[in-house]
């Protein structure tokens, strides 16, 4: 075996240095982005529930909001859990819609309350920053105008009016920012400054509790049609617990009265069943009833004749003149027939 010259083991040494320098990095797996889905189906309205009382001193009430999977819409209680850290508020996310489209903007803790489409989720959130309480030297008061909150002590009371405007009428369960039937709210300089500053993400126990709504069937929209059993829990995950509360459904629409009774002798005679089978099987069909014997109509009642009106009574003194010129007729005629005699005997007499 030859003997390596000084240049090429001089080659080889660096190379093996350069080796024993190098470490091995691990090869992580990073799995690809999804895919942005496209909807153009709006998320229903929020339903109509309460909330159920805190389960102790320090929990932030989360609102519920329409999630969307494979099945389509599903329903994400509103629940109660600890925020990350003390002095930390939630910002609700809210869809919103543009360009024909859409989209989830993801919610988040922070200082401040942010913008959160002006959607009025309920539990002090109205649509514009949140009443429903506030850090006081680390500790978190309830507003008792907005919270069932008889067990805490922690509290006062100030009143929320709560306007969303959408389509120049008010109302309160639209579910989603922008387009033709969505909110109009825009963002304020505040809450432009709460969104751009640092904030931290959802915590463990919210994205477990959105993942275990998307599991249950009962919190689908085509299956609850807007009106989800479980609108509400008192912690996270906890759909089966006491306090849970579900959505209220409309009243139903009041119904016609039921059709008055028929008079008696009018009602429809019963159908009986003929034991005669053509052709020597099938079913038994139905006897054709006679028609109901209809009844005599009544002679209609001739009008009474009218009795010939009265003549009008003669006064006493139409009565006196007319005998009055009736004995002058007569003494008249008496004349006449006496001058006529005068006048014929001289005339006998002269014969």
């Amino acid at each position: 075996m030859k003997p390596l010259s000084s240049s090429r083991m001089l080659v080889l040494l660096v190379a093996a240095a350069a080796l024993a320098s190098c470490t091995v990095q691990p090869v992580v797996y990073a799995p690809p982005a999804p895919a942005a889905v496209t909807l153009t189906v709006a998320p229903p309205p929020l339903p109509v529930y309460e909330l159920p009382p805190p389960p102790g001193e320090g929990f932030l009430w989360t609102p519920g909001y329409w999630g969307n999977g494979p099945g389509g819409y599903y329903w994400i209680p509103g629940t109660w859990l600890q925020p990350p850290r003390v002095g930390l508020l939630w910002t609700p996310g809210y869809w919103a819609l543009a360009a024909g489209a859409f989209s989830f903007h993801e919610g988040y803790w922070g200082p401040r309350v942010g913008f959160y489409g002006g959607v009025n989720y309920g539990g002090g959130y109205g649509g514009l920053g949140f009443a429903g309480g506030r850090w006081v030297n680390n500790s978190f008061q309830y507003n008792a105008a907005v919270v069932n909150v008889t067990n805490l002590h922690s509290v006062y009371r100030e009143t929320v009016v709560n306007n969303v405007t959408i389509s120049n009428t008010t109302i309160n369960n639209v579910s989603y920012s922008g387009g033709p039937g969505g909110t109009r709210a825009q963002p304020t300089s505040l809450e432009l400054m709460a969104e751009q500053a640092p904030h931290v993400p959802p915590t463990v126990q919210q994205v477990r509790h959105g993942q275990d709504a998307s599991a249950n069937p009962v919190l689908l929209a085509t299956r609850n049609q807007g009106h989800p059993p479980i609108a509400a829990t008192p912690r996270p995950s906890a759909f089966t617990a006491p306090q849970v509360t579900a959505a209220r459904r409309p009243a139903p629409a009041p119904q016609p009265p039921p059709p008055a009774a028929r008079p008696a002798g009018q009602e429809a005679a019963p159908v009986a069943h003929e034991e005669i089978r053509e052709g020597g099987g099938g079913p038994p069909r139905p006897a054709v009833a006679p028609p109901a014997a209809r009844p005599t109509p009544a002679a209609p009642v001739q009008p009474a004749e009218k009795p010939a009106p009265k003549a009008p009574q003669q006064t006493r003194a139409q009565a006196d003149q007319k005998a009055k010129q009736a004995a002058e007729a007569k003494a008249n005629k008496e004349q006449a027939e006496k001058e006529k005699a005068d006048k014929e005997r001289p005339e006998r007499e002269r014969q």
